[in-house]
């Protein structure tokens, strides 16, 4: 299909983009520039229906948020609270249990389990968790801990990351989400994310868990303090990471909710910037596979576009999610499987359930089959 191109500098984009070569660094803070919205995305979804078609995936999953407590209080979130905190929660392992399971009619296929870096809940403790799960429900998915809360582990353990990643592989990890990398730059994390673990550090962590054989995620937090050159070079070191392991399976730009955070007067993402770093991701991460469009941050109305530039996976039913809602989400905590199959299709795309690994999944009235 023929595109007008409005903004001369991504002629020599779209060029390498046609003929299926790598973008550099100049090219990506030529897409995070420019106004030309629909050429951007155009190119986004060429790349887009050349490596997925007209299918877009989603999952049946379920958000495990033990705790809220951390000792990090960084200025970016609104989650985090003090162990004295009137408002913060530790659930028992007991209520870990029961929370996961209750309430939930539709087969879930992934657990996914984060939280804050509590003072006193140890690894062991953790292990214990996921031996609990996997004893009541051997069939899901434990897609648990960001790098920064392994790097916590390890550290109040007083062992490394590889020994720490080992014990919660053996207590039943399967694969881990990818928060926490909020973005490299060093100036801009001293600012918003001093007390994690710096960028440096959340990349050697995936590597060690990409080398023990664990499929990961990764994110980017933009609409803070950022500029346009410190998000390509955050897109640049991921894509370093990936041509060395090919451990990351997808891709998930978030969008930074200022409310009830230290940082309330940065304002709010638009519409347009969240499709546009979806678009700049496809483009710049060519070799990792999925770009997920969450519907929990930016709306299930903005993530139906953006499955026009750039995303094939529009995240799951979820279930109860905490993180973006003590920022001021509005949107709805769960989707049932029938909304995104409908908002899928509403989009003009194929919906195409799946699990945490991207094999589909074959669904009856009463079960369903990963097909392998």
């Amino acid at each position: 299909m023929e595109v007008t191109i409005e903004d001369a500098r991504l002629r020599p984009v779209l060029e390498k983009v046609e003929a299926g070569r790598r973008l550099d660094r100049e090219d990506g803070v030529a897409l995070y520039r420019s106004a030309d919205i629909l050429a951007v995305g155009h190119m986004a979804n060429l790349v887009r229906e050349r490596k997925h078609g007209n299918v877009t995936y989603f999952n049946v999953n379920r958000h495990v948020n033990p705790t809220d407590v951390c000792v990090a209080q960084c200025k970016l979130c609104a989650f985090g609270k003090r162990a004295r905190d009137p408002k913060a929660y530790t659930w028992s392992l007991e209520e870990v249990w029961h929370r996961a399971g209750e309430g939930w009619s539709e087969a879930v296929t992934e657990f996914h389990i984060v939280g804050g870096l509590h003072p006193e809940l140890t690894l062991d403790w953790y292990c214990e968790m996921l031996r609990g799960l996997k004893e009541r429900f051997p069939q899901v998915h434990l897609k648990a801990f960001t790098m920064v809360e392994v790097g916590y582990l390890a550290q109040r353990a007083k062992l490394t990351i590889r020994q720490t990643l080992e014990r919660l592989k053996e207590a039943g990890v399967d694969s881990m989400p990818g928060g926490g990398a909020e973005i490299f730059s060093e100036r801009v994390r001293r600012i918003i994310c001093d007390h994690k673990i710096d960028g440096r550090q959340w990349l050697e962590a995936a590597r060690t868990a990409h080398e023990l054989g664990l499929k990961t995620n990764c994110t980017m937090l933009y609409g803070h303090i950022e500029t346009e050159e410190d998000r390509v070079d955050h897109l640049l070191a991921l894509r370093e990471l990936q041509d060395d392991t090919g451990g990351f399976q997808t891709f998930i730009p978030l969008a930074f909710h200022p409310a009830n955070t230290a940082m309330e007067h940065v304002g709010t993402t638009t519409g347009f910037d969240d499709i546009r770093n979806i678009a700049v991701a496809r483009l710049l991460l060519d070799n990792i596979e999925h770009i997920k469009a969450y519907w929990i941050m930016m709306t299930p109305q903005i993530a139906q576009i953006a499955l026009r530039f750039g995303a094939d996976d529009i995240d799951g039913t979820v279930v109860e999610e905490k993180i973006y809602h003590d920022a001021g989400a509005t949107t709805s905590q769960n989707l049932r499987r029938g909304d995104l199959l409908r908002l899928i299709r509403a989009a003009g795309r194929e919906p195409v359930e799946r699990d945490t690994l991207y094999r589909p999944v074959s669904r009856t009235e009463s079960a369903f089959t990963v097909l392998v």
